[in-house]
């Protein structure tokens, strides 16, 4: 079995937290508490481009304003 969170042909949503950060999270799992899908049902492949185009600096949301 493929692991659900590397499948290349699954399908994923782009997850955001308060803090800015962003997970790429299996379409067919329920998003935790805390996270805010924002993009997808898509690819994987179109989920890593939406994070990298979206996702610039890597520190929390609480640390850059610091």
């Amino acid at each position: 079995m493929t692991n659900p969170f590397e499948d290349p042909d699954g399908r994923y949503l782009v997850l955001v937290n308060a803090e800015e950060q962003h997970s790429l999270w299996p379409s067919f799992v329920a998003v935790p508490d805390g996270w805010t899908a924002i993009f997808g049902d898509d690819t994987r492949d179109a989920c890593l481009a939406f994070v990298e185009d979206h996702w610039r600096d890597l520190r929390p949301k609480s640390l850059r304003q610091a």
